[in-house]
């Protein structure tokens, strides 16, 4: 038997996540032993505790703590803006950058034929419901410029027109970016997205 079966398992586990491989894991791992009293320890009792309080928000989809979180719960958000995007990390990506300051919609995940996902497997009908009941004025798109993220887009305009202003995220050149280092799609993009300087 190892003596080190728990350690290995804990390598194995964390290994999982995304942007860890083995070598990563380990690394990590070890570092974490070697802090065990400043970050093993707290970080097992915080894991613990997400682990039993952490929940999806009702409304929107985000995580919390809480069955209604606080952007949904927050009166100053609602301003009849509505962003919606494919998963958690793109709405926390959004108020990472501090200027969106309406409500948002999680779809988890977008629509694949490949993958038979179509709009009853994701939160679209409940898009649809809140865009009526909430008094949304504008549906703001900022999904993915994948093609399944592009069809999923589409699709939810079809299903709000008339009802709601859609409008999607401009997509092109990033800030700092060069041209020479653009794939032709995002040059494409960037062109028909030009606006007057």
């Amino acid at each position: 038997m190892s003596s080190t079966r728990d350690i290995d398992a804990l390598i194995e586990m964390m290994a999982k996540l995304p942007g860890l491989g083995p070598r990563s894991a380990r690394r990590a791992v070890l570092h974490l032993i070697r802090k065990r009293a400043l970050l093993l320890t707290p970080l097992a009792d915080l894991m613990q505790t997400v682990a039993a309080t952490a929940r999806e928000c009702l409304n929107c989809g985000n995580v919390g703590t809480s069955d209604i979180c606080d952007i949904c719960a927050s009166e100053k958000r609602a301003n009849g803006e509505l962003c919606v995007v494919e998963d958690v990390a793109d709405l926390w990506a959004m108020e990472r950058a501090g200027v969106f300051k309406g409500r948002y919609h999680v779809l988890g995940g977008t629509l694949s034929a490949l993958d038979a996902v179509g709009p009853e497997d994701l939160r679209i009908p409940k898009l649809v419901d809140r865009v009526t009941a909430e008094n949304i004025a504008e549906v703001i798109l900022a999904l993915n410029a994948t093609i399944d993220g592009q069809t999923t887009a589409h699709y939810i305009a079809d299903q709000l027109e008339g009802s709601v202003k859609v409008t999607s995220l401009a997509q092109g050149v990033p800030i700092g970016g060069e041209l020479d280092y653009l794939d032709d799609g995002t040059i494409s993009a960037a062109l028909k997205a030009r606006r007057d300087v």
